[in-house]
Parts: C-alpha cells; structure tokens; sequence
C-alpha cells in the first residue's frame, strides 16, 4: 500500500513540473525535481530495450561524451509511474549513460541535479519501442540542460 502511495505521489509531482514541447524534440520542466526514484519489485513481462542517455545543450548541440554534473538519469512509466534510474553512487556521470532494461511503453525522461548543483535538466516524453532503436540497437535519448552555472 505504502509503495502504490508513494507511486501516485512521485507520478503526481512529476505531471505537474513539466511544459508543452519545444522545437528541439524536448519538453522543458522545472529546473530540478526532488524526487526519489522507486524501482518496482515485479517483473515486467513487457519487452525491454537498450536506452543510451545524452544532454541536449541550451544552444540545441546533442552532447555524448564528457562528465556532467549529473545525479541520475531518470524514466518515468506515464501509465504505471515506475521510475528507473541510471544511478552510479555519484554525482557526476560520464555520457553517454546506459540503462539495458527499460520495458517497453510511453515515458517522461529526465535527470536529477547532480552534487555540484552546476545544472538544471528539463525532461523529454517518448515513446520506448521497436520503432525507435537505433541501427546500433540502443534508442538514445536527449535531457535539455535548462540552466548551468
């Protein structure tokens, strides 16, 4: 019950942070969502896809390589509100990032401020299936920095 609680307050918080899309493929949020991620204990029987995170700079450059004061890279289920999350104990991350599993469905993609508090991310909503991998078998997706210092 406590986790069926906290799914529909994360899923309700997130749904009100975000904004209409913009030209660059991104829906820009607020600039840092304290939310924790909630990692669900069943199985999904949905299949799963290969996602490779990047940023997408204030400019509109699609950024792959190099560290980021990042936190975690997040993807939110829209109709379940499972979050799954990149996290790797720090507060940097280096790009791109991976997630091997995300199951298939729509999402609203996002990153948590990282340690430094030297950038803000927006999110991105998409759909994750067949039609969107890649011909390297990963669909990437871009997180819009909002703000950085």
């Amino acid at each position: 019950m406590k986790n069926l609680i906290l799914k529909t307050l994360v899923f309700g918080g997130l749904s009100m942070g975000f904004t209409a899309q913009s030209p660059h493929d991104a829906i820009i949020g607020s600039e840092n969502i304290p939310v924790k991620s909630i990692m669900s204990k069943e199985v999904s029987k949905a299949k799963t896809y290969k996602i490779r995170y990047g940023l997408l700079s204030k400019n509109g450059d699609k950024i792959l390589s190099g560290n980021y004061d990042v936190g975690s890279f997040m993807a939110t289920n829209n109709v379940t509100g499972e979050t799954f999350d990149t996290y790797y104990g720090g507060g940097f991350q280096s790009l791109p990032a991976y997630y091997e599993e995300l199951p298939e469905g729509t999402y609203t993609f996002w990153a948590m401020q990282g340690q430094g508090g030297w950038a803000g991310y927006g999110s991105v909503q998409g759909t994750v299936s067949d039609a969107q991998v890649g011909t390297d078998g990963y669909i990437t997706v871009y997180i819009p920095i909002t703000w950085e210092e």
